[in-house]
């Protein structure tokens, strides 16, 4: 039984470890810059950079796990690879010019809104199957997996 659950959620588990261990990655960051006493603005920057990232943390987990089990985990998983790619790049990004985060910003934006629209048409999918008998998550799960490739253009 445990084996099951766990085939159907892995993916999303491993994102999430991902995930953990980058924001692991950015709290070093802050803490070294914050022990160099000499460069104030430098600390400032990657400081705000964190809080920035940490912000939106939780909604990305949210919508990666709701895509990722209303819908297929797998294009939700690579959603959120995707996502912690764009997230570094805001990151890296924001402790140069400001205008070097915003690519990243950007990017990030359109992934969390992929990721919403997974979750609505799992959830519309769900509610068809329960009221009207209909199940369409083959062909929805086909288009998803299809339409996750369309992140990677810029």
């Amino acid at each position: 039984m445990l084996s099951i659950v766990v085939e159907h959620i892995f993916l999303l588990v491993i994102v999430t470890l991902i995930s953990v261990l980058q924001n692991a990655f950015f709290a070093t960051k802050v803490e070294r810059e914050g022990k160099e006493h000499n460069n104030k603005t430098a600390f400032e920057r990657v400081s705000c950079a964190n809080r920035n990232c940490m912000d939106s943390y939780p909604t990305f987990l949210a919508v990666m796990w709701c895509a990722g089990l209303c819908l297929n985990q797998a294009p939700a998983a690579f959603a959120g690879i995707i996502y912690l790619v764009a997230r570094q790049k805001y990151f890296v990004g924001y402790m140069g010019q400001t205008s070097q985060s915003t690519p990243g910003f950007l990017f990030g934006k359109r992934v969390l809104a992929f990721l919403i629209l997974m979750c609505i048409v799992g959830i519309f999918n769900f509610l068809l199957v329960r009221y009207l008998g209909n199940d369409y998550k083959d062909t929805m799960e086909t288009i998803t997996n299809a339409a996750s490739a369309l992140l990677l253009i810029p």
